[in-house]
């Protein structure tokens, strides 16, 4: 039973080499094999990759005033903010007042300075209604 389960291992990797142009195509037709099972997990990644190469250039990046624009703004316009961090920095901003410069994006948890130099040409500090006490 070892050598058999070896044997369709080998079988399945050398399909995959061979064909593996073709993995993931809807004009082939499912092979029924045990082989097809084990060569159907590099079509899942493949699907995954094409999807994240799609979520990586969902948005491009547009001028925010990070001071007054709300966390679903700053989302859609800044890269390399999700919605969680968009909203971190909105919670910031209330509890210690406007931001005074870009670099002090930093102190929002989850913001480096590598996202804020991505985004320090779209980042605009407006000025916002009266700080919060500190």
């Amino acid at each position: 039973m070892n050598r058999m389960t070896t044997l369709l291992q080998s079988l399945a990797l050398s399909v995959l080499l061979i064909g593996g142009a073709h993995a993931g195509t809807a004009s082939h037709p499912a092979p029924a094999s045990k082989a097809a099972v084990v060569g159907a997990a590099p079509a899942r990644h493949a699907a995954h990759a094409r999807h994240a190469g799609t979520r990586a250039a969902k948005k491009a990046p547009k001028k925010v005033d990070v001071n007054t624009a709300d966390a679903k703004q700053l989302h859609e316009s800044l890269v390399n903010i999700g919605p969680s961090k968009a909203a971190a920095i909105v919670a910031w901003r209330k509890s210690h007042g406007a931001f005074r410069s870009a670099d002090e994006l930093a102190q929002v948890k989850g913001i480096g300075l590598k996202t804020i130099d991505k985004n320090r040409n779209y980042i605009v500090l407006g000025s916002a209604s009266a700080p919060a006490k500190r």
